[in-house]
């Protein structure tokens, strides 16, 4: 799967990807684009304003441009809002869930985790971040090193726990209780750019 390698800094400039990179870098950084006409205004085309959304959204949860294709067309199979339900499906990523969870500092450090074989589903390991936790799924990491584990005990925020997930800080358990709501989620997407991308 081809991946993004370059500066994670310059997608947050970019195009506004808050956690791609470390939280306390991205407070402090200016909020103009990279580059050395970063600053300039321009009007953007409104396909560009389209497509800027998409990038975003697919850079933040960290997906391929094949990934968040798959992503939308089961979106728009679904009944309901197509919209709603691809947010819905991205928040439903293992590497997500333990991202919100508060598992990681970012969504590439819980995607590690993932890959590094610490979590288990329902009592099975699964090492395959893009993996869909259905409501009532129970998912537990554990490591051998006690350092790691006391590591992971350190990031997670329980004043920033989710609604939608039951954590249990001592076991390093999470229960997906439900899907979220749009309301539940981030405000600042606006997925109907996204919508009227795939629509064209």
């Amino acid at each position: 799967m081809a991946r993004y390698k370059g500066p994670t800094n310059k997608l947050f400039r970019n195009y506004g990807v808050k956690d791609l990179s470390n939280r306390k870098l991205t407070s402090s950084m200016r909020q103009s684009a990279s580059g050395q006409h970063g600053a300039v205004r321009k009007k953007l085309s409104e396909y560009a304003i389209h497509l800027n959304e998409k990038q975003k959204i697919r850079l933040t949860y960290l997906v391929s441009e094949k990934q968040f294709a798959k992503y939308y067309n089961e979106a728009a199979r679904r009944k309901g809002v197509t919209g709603t339900i691809l947010l819905q499906l991205l928040e439903s990523r293992l590497d997500n869930v333990l991202f919100r969870a508060g598992f990681g500092i970012t969504r590439k450090q819980t995607r590690q985790i993932v890959n590094h074989g610490h979590v288990l589903v329902n009592g099975k390991k699964v090492d395959i971040p893009s993996y869909l936790v259905k409501p009532g799924d129970v998912v537990t990491v554990k490591s051998r090193s006690e350092q790691y584990l006391k590591n992971v005990l350190e990031m997670i925020d329980m004043a920033c726990a989710p609604a939608w997930m039951t954590i249990d800080k001592d076991a390093l358990k999470v229960t997906f209780d439900r899907i979220p709501e749009r309301e539940e989620l981030d405000p600042e997407i606006k997925e109907h750019l996204v919508i009227e991308y795939y629509s064209k």
